[in-house]
């Protein structure tokens, strides 16, 4: 769970984040040394999701099968979509090889039901 360009590359990097749990299979990070977002590639997982400190989903981050970023969902306030700064709506950003993400979007109701046994405490969308 290292750097970006990393791993996919065949280069190591240390580690920044510890694994503090885990909902349907897939790993619940935490960031160490500093380190707040989840990883920009993955070493052994299509995926990894960060909690919110009261145990609330926060962000889960996708990985294509050469280990890098494809999608980010995530539940917070995001004005574009809201209106407001403080409405908490679940979205999606895709990404290239680049790391360039798309505008946020909302989920459609297939992306819901397909991920909503990973939103721990989001209300149902």
């Amino acid at each position: 769970m290292g750097g970006r360009g990393t791993f996919a590359s065949g280069n190591s990097a240390a580690y920044s984040y510890e694994t503090v749990g885990e909902i349907a299979g897939v790993k619940v990070l935490k960031g160490i040394n500093g380190k707040h977002s989840l990883p920009e590639e993955a070493h052994s997982s299509w995926a990894y999701i960060k909690l919110k400190p009261n145990g609330t989903f926060h962000e889960m981050r996708i990985y294509d099968k050469d280990h890098y970023l494809v999608k980010e969902i995530a539940y917070h306030g995001e004005y574009k979509l809201t209106g407001k700064y403080d409405q908490k709506v679940l979205h999606i950003h895709n990404y290239d090889r680049n790391f360039i993400r798309t505008e946020a979007r909302l989920l459609t109701k297939a992306e819901c039901r397909k991920y909503k046994k990973y939103f721990k405490g989001v209300p149902e969308q």
